[in-house]
């Protein structure tokens, strides 16, 4: 019973994301957490965090251009996880 309490609160707190969260007045920030297991790249929380930015920017008209966008691969210890800087420019 004690392994599934803990497998629970795991899973549930594993994978974290800000949202999109404004920089200045143009750009914004996602930053984003996976508990993705194993050694590699962050490949599916990449296209989850540009579908989010994508998303925000359509609301507006707008297509996402990316300002800065950083990874960090999960390795021993360590989660795998991305941040993308964008703004919102004009199509």
């Amino acid at each position: 019973m004690r392994l599934l309490y803990v497998f629970a609160l795991f899973t549930l707190t594993a994978c974290s994301s800000t949202g999109v969260v404004p920089m200045n007045k143009d750009s914004y920030l996602i930053s984003k957490k996976s508990a993705q297991v194993g050694f590699g790249p962050p490949i599916g929380i990449k296209g989850e965090v540009y579908t989010e930015a994508n998303d925000f920017c359509a609301k507006e008209g707008k297509a996402v251009e990316t300002l800065k966008y950083e990874e960090t691969n999960s390795g021993f210890a360590r989660s795998a996880a991305v941040a993308l800087e964008f703004r919102c420019v004009p199509r």
